[in-house]
Formats: structure tokens, C-alpha cells, sequence
């Protein structure tokens, strides 16, 4: 059979100012955190407004593999019971990096043998050093050489824990992976990290936050050391706040038109690093304030350059690299080195497609170096990333004729984006 061709999707160019209040979807990362310690539990959970998206349909695929109950007939509260924890013949892990690096120690509670495997382009995400941690504490894993997927766990039904030295300086996730699951084994775990700093530090301390309200004893006072202590998980209600990088296209398009963007139904107090992406957002002219009525973004139509460390932000540098090729100003964003091993190698294809464009850019070790020039229309290869394709919307706000290859990979994480975006540039909200 003949491969179907995908069919670009132009951007739609903001005719003036957009004004649009945006429903988003819960959280990636707190819905597949929620889901996990859920499982663990040993009562019931329900999460309330959780992400519809293709991750965290493959975490709940994965973890019903497993023995887990989970309920999604109503798709604003889903209810999970856990069960007994028992082989699987093979679990998808698609492209997400929550599932692929969650669910294997998950897997050395169960009982029998579970593979993982997923897309193409995930066997190229970093996996080696959860591998090593898990055979360190007593989890036999089948893989290859290289750490990579696809790979087998042989569970027992329990894991020894213990002390474990990893470098996660590829991704937090490799520390996450280990700590949710870690209140179940028989020693607790405690995850000593030695080399370059860990990326994303606030997705650590939202595991750590979590595991807490799940009732988990957990000691991180020492830096790059992480301890849970061996203990009951309780179940509970998780109410999922709405996804931060999901939103920041949206708020981009505040800034970009001289508009005003409202995301409702923020909480006050959030799990995300909402504070530093307000301050990363005023530096580069935004008003931004969190009221009764949500958080709110407001823009002149004027973008400032800026210099910024993403270490602890990278999900939003393509979108931010976006805005500094609208910029008045040139951007250098560093600290970003360990997203070459994303969903794609972010920094190559982020380059590749602002220069195409005719941005001046400079690909650095750990970051980009973005020169505003006049730019212009054309097909930007989004490489099946998702942030790909938000930053592509957002030039496509002020550049005519710039069109997306693929908009469906949007569906990893907010499949509703292609609809969402065409509403708020025609007012149509």
C-alpha cells in the first residue's frame, strides 16, 4: 500500500491583536505522575481534569497492561484501582519519555516479564542510566548494549531498593522514574546523582511534592541526593492543574500580536514553574498576572531579546526561541544541551528551521544563538515533535506563508492545538 503523504498546515497570521481566553488540558507531567502513584496506592484515585493527549493515553495503557484498573468513561475525572501487579507481553511507550522512564521500575514490582518498546524515534532517547540503577538494586533488565530501547524487565513481584549512583544530566526523569516507585520496594531508594547539574530541577520537585501528598517519606534536603523512605502510598483525589508548557505558545501570541491571553482556572499555588516563566516573560515585554480570573497575559506587540539559562525550563525553549526570532533584539538561550535527546534533537532542528526562515542563528554546544533578521514564509519540519510545531504557530503569527509539516504530532500532548490556535487568531473562541 501507497505511504500517504501529510499535507502542510499553514499557520494562521494574526490579522491584529488576538483576545481570546484559552481552556487548556491538565498537565502532562502531573497527570502521568498522578497516574503512577495511583497505581502504586492502596486505595483508590481520582484525577480530576486530566490530560486527553497520546502520552498519558499510553501511560494508562501501559499501566492496565500491568494489572492497574483504570476508569476513563468520564473524561474530566478518571478513577484508579490498583491491582495486582503482573507480567505484560509488550507495552508502548510511543514517544513519551514520562512512560518509557516511569514505567520499568514500575515493572520490577510485577511478576513476570514486560517489554517496552515505541516509536522510532524513542529509541534514541537517553535510557542507560535507569537501566544500570535498576540491575544495581536487584531488577534483572534485558537490553541492548547502548541503554537504549527496546528493552525487557523480569520482575519478581519485589525490589530490594537500596543506594544507587546514576548521572541524570540527560533527564530528570531518570531520578522521577526511580523515586515513584521507590516507596514500594523493600529498602526505600535513595538516587545520588554524580555529574553535569540535573536538567529540569522543578519537574524533580514536582515528584517530590507529589510522593509527599501521596503520603511518601521523602528527604532531598541533601543536593543531588534524593531519598524515599519504604512505606504505604495513599490513594487520594489529584486535582491536575493546566499544562504550563502547553499554554506558553498561547501566552506567546499575547506578546507577538499586542493582544491579551487569559488561561483560567490557574491555581494560586502550582506545582509548575509558573514564577519563572512570568519573569522569563516580562524580560521579554509581556504583562503578566494571576488573578481571580486566571493567568493573564498581555502584550505591546513589541518582543525584547534576552539572555536566559533554560536548564530548569527547556520544554519551553522552542517556543521562547520562537519569540526571539520576532525579537527587536538578539537571544542567546543556554543551558540546554540535554535537549538534543528529546523527542528530537531540539537544538539541530530548531536551528535548521529559524535559518530556513532567514533568522540568523548559531547552534552552541548548549543552547542557541538567535539574530532577528526580516524573515519569510515556508515549510518548517516539525520532526514529529509537538514544541516543534507550537513554535512554528507562533512565527506564523507575525510571517506569512509559514506552514507546519505534520500539526498531528500536537496530539502527544494537546490534541485540540490545531483548533485552538485557528480560534484565537479569528476570534472564534
Amino acid at each position: 500500500m501507497a505511504k500517504l503523504s501529510v499535507i502542510p498546515w499553514r499557520a494562521p497570521v494574526a490579522a491584529g491583536p488576538v483576545h481570546a481566553t484559552v481552556q487548556l488540558p491538565g498537565s502532562k507531567s502531573v497527570t502521568n505522575r498522578a497516574l503512577v502513584l495511583a497505581a502504586l496506592a492502596t486505595g483508590p484515585s481520582t484525577l480530576s481534569s486530566p490530560l486527553l493527549a497520546r502520552d498519558s493515553a499510553l501511560m494508562v495503557a501501559g499501566l492496565r497492561a500491568l494489572g492497574t484498573h483504570v476508569s476513563t468513561a468520564a473524561d474530566d475525572r478518571w478513577v484508579v484501582r490498583p491491582g495486582r501487579l503482573h507480567a505484560a507481553g509488550h507495552i508502548d511507550v510511543g514517544l513519551a519519555g514520562t512512560v518509557m522512564r516511569f514505567l520499568p521500575p514500575v515493572a520490577g514490582l510485577a511478576a513476570g516479564r514486560v517489554a517496552f518498546d515505541g516509536d522510532a524515534l524513542a529509541r534514541r532517547r537517553p535510557l542507560g542510566p535507569l537501566v544500570e540503577a535498576l540491575r544495581a538494586i536487584g531488577v534483572r533488565v534485558e537490553g541492548g548494549p547502548d541503554g537504549v530501547l527496546p528493552l525487557t524487565v523480569h520482575g519478581t513481584g519485589e525490589v530490594h531498593g537500596g543506594e544507587v549512583v546514576i548521572d541524570a544530566s540527560a533527564s530528570s526523569q531518570l531520578v522521577s522514574g526511580l523515586l515513584l516507585a521507590g516507596a514500594r520496594f523493600a529498602r526505600g531508594i535513595t538516587v545520588r546523582h554524580v555529574g553535569p547539574p540535573v536538567p529540569a530541577a522543578p519537574h524533580l520537585r514536582m515528584t517530590v511534592q507529589m510522593l509527599r501528598s501521596a503520603g511518601a517519606g521523602v528527604d532531598d534536603a541533601t543536593p543531588d541526593v534524593w531519598s524515599v523512605a519504604p512505606g504505604r502510598l495513599s490513594g487520594r483525589g489529584w486535582q491536575i492543574e493546566p499544562d504550563l508548557s502547553s499554554a506558553l505558545p498561547f501566552f506567546a501570541a499575547a506578546l507577538v500580536t499586542g493582544g491579551e491571553v487569559v488561561l483560567p482556572g490557574w491555581p494560586r499555588s502550582s506545582m509548575q514553574p509558573v514564577e519563572q516563566v512570568r519573569e522569563l516573560l516580562r524580560r521579554m515585554g509581556a504583562d503578566v498576572r494571576l488573578g481571580t480570573g486566571g493567568l493573564t497575559v498581555r502584550g505591546t506587540g513589541r518582543v525584547h531579546g534576552l539572555d536566559a539559562d533554560l536548564a530548569g525550563l527547556s520544554e519551553l525553549a522552542p517556543v521562547l526561541a520562537a519569540l526571539a526570532a520576532l525579537a527587536d533584539s538578539p537571544s542567546t538561550l543556554h543551558g540546554i544541551g540535554h535537549i538534543r535527546g528529546h523527542e528530537t534533537d531540539r537544538l539541530t532542528v530548531l536551528a535548521r528551521a529559524l535559518g530556513r526562515l532567514g533568522t540568523g542563528v548559531t547552534e552552541l554546544a548548549d543552547g542557541l544563538r538567535i539574530t532577528p533578521r526580516p524573515m519569510r514564509g515556508g515549510v518548517v519540519d516539525t520532526d514529529r515533535d509537538h514544541r516543534m510545531a507550537h513554535a512554528a504557530a507562533v512565527i506564523g503569527l507575525a510571517v506569512p506563508g509559514v506552514e507546519l509539516s505534520d500539526v498531528a504530532c500536537t496530539s502527544k500532548t494537546l490534541p485540540e492545538f490545531p483548533a485552538l490556535w485557528s480560534a484565537m487568531t479569528t476570534g472564534n473562541r
